[in-house]
């Protein structure tokens, strides 16, 4: 339990990197959205809390920890982020689904693999890939899905590119604001982490609850050239009666 705790918490992190703490965020950036297992790292309440902790007077609450570099994370964030998702996409359409092709495990769901495909399907390649960005899990596994699906490489680049610096850039200025506005605001890191990620999940909530209203899944069938499809049913007179 204290794990978990420590994992949500970013000033946990921010501690736990000290003096590297601005190269540490950009790296769990990258890692959350180009490898698969770092689909758990909090990206959305990190970036908050490293324009948060730009600021000196915010940086002088966490011990050892000096202000993180708010022009460097302005530049390189976006870069982190969009780096990683075409390498997602990348592994995608090279291996397909056979990234996938393993059981459940504590880590890893299959479930994890059809909201993505579900995001790709219901909003569209463009607006799935800027919108999943703010969606944690859903923004590891759609870049992925996108490359086994067939999404065209340099739309992708184009809509990643929109996605990345809109994510990236938007939720470290709030934080800077923030960090700027508000008397000892270190205070309120963790459960402003929370209810960062509990915004973040209410869409697949929605989706998980319509899904069972309806009896299914929920997942459109997924087309693209890694798409395994199902064997032709029998014909009427190979049916067994």
């Amino acid at each position: 339990m204290d794990l978990l705790h420590n994992l949500l918490d970013p000033k946990w992190w921010l501690g736990l990197l000290g003096p590297f703490a601005t190269v540490g965020v950009l790296g769990i950036i990258f890692a959350e959205t180009g490898l698969l297992l770092g689909f758990f790292l909090p990206g959305d309440s990190l970036l908050v809390a490293a324009g948060v902790f730009s600021t000196p007077e915010a940086a002088q609450a966490i011990p050892g920890l000096k202000p993180l570099s708010f022009p460097l994370l302005l530049v390189l964030a976006p870069v982190c982020a969009i780096v990683g998702a075409q390498l997602g996409h990348h592994l995608g359409a090279t291996y397909g689904r056979r990234m996938f092709d393993r059981p459940d495990s504590k880590l890893f769901k299959r479930e994890y693999v059809e909201k993505a495909e579900h995001y790709f399907q219901r909003f569209g390649p463009a607006r799935a890939v800027v919108l999943a960005r703010f969606i944690p899990i859903v923004r590891t596994f759609l870049n992925p899905v996108a490359g086994m699906l067939g999404m065209d490489r340099k739309r992708f680049f184009l809509w990643n590119c929109v996605g990345g610096v809109i994510w990236t850039d938007g939720l470290l200025i709030f934080g800077r604001l923030v960090g700027s506005a508000v008397p000892n605001i270190d205070k309120y890191i963790l459960p402003g982490a929370m209810v960062i990620i509990l915004l973040s999940v209410i869409p697949i909530i929605r989706e998980v609850v319509k899904s069972r209203r309806n009896g299914g899944s929920g997942v459109p069938e997924p087309q693209g050239k890694h798409h395994r499809s199902a064997p032709p049913a029998p014909s009427g007179g190979d049916v067994q009666r």
